[in-house]
């Protein structure tokens, strides 16, 4: 009887390492979301906070606007494409 509790148990502990392992199922989210109160929100590409034009930081990026809810957010981002178009 307790082989079968011990299997059970280890089969469990098997079963939650894989799930813990497989990436969750992601909706695909939009860039600029409207609030309750009609307000245009846009997605921090860096932390993914979601931030009202008003209060972003703007960056721009071959011509295309990218909203920013910091200027750490937008100096990391800044860092990023340096390191992507040094290594390509």
């Amino acid at each position: 009887m307790i082989r079968f509790i011990f299997i059970g148990l280890l089969l469990y502990i098997g079963y939650r390492i894989l799930i813990s392992l497989t990436p969750a199922n992601k909706t695909s989210v939009k860039t600029a979301t409207r609030q309750d109160s009609g307000e245009e929100t846009f997605r921090d590409p860096v932390c993914g906070v979601y931030v009202s034009e008003e209060n972003a930081v703007i960056g721009k990026h071959d011509g295309e606007r990218h909203f920013f809810c910091s200027m750490d957010c937008l100096e990391k981002y800044r860092e990023q494409l340096d390191h992507t178009t040094s290594t390509s």
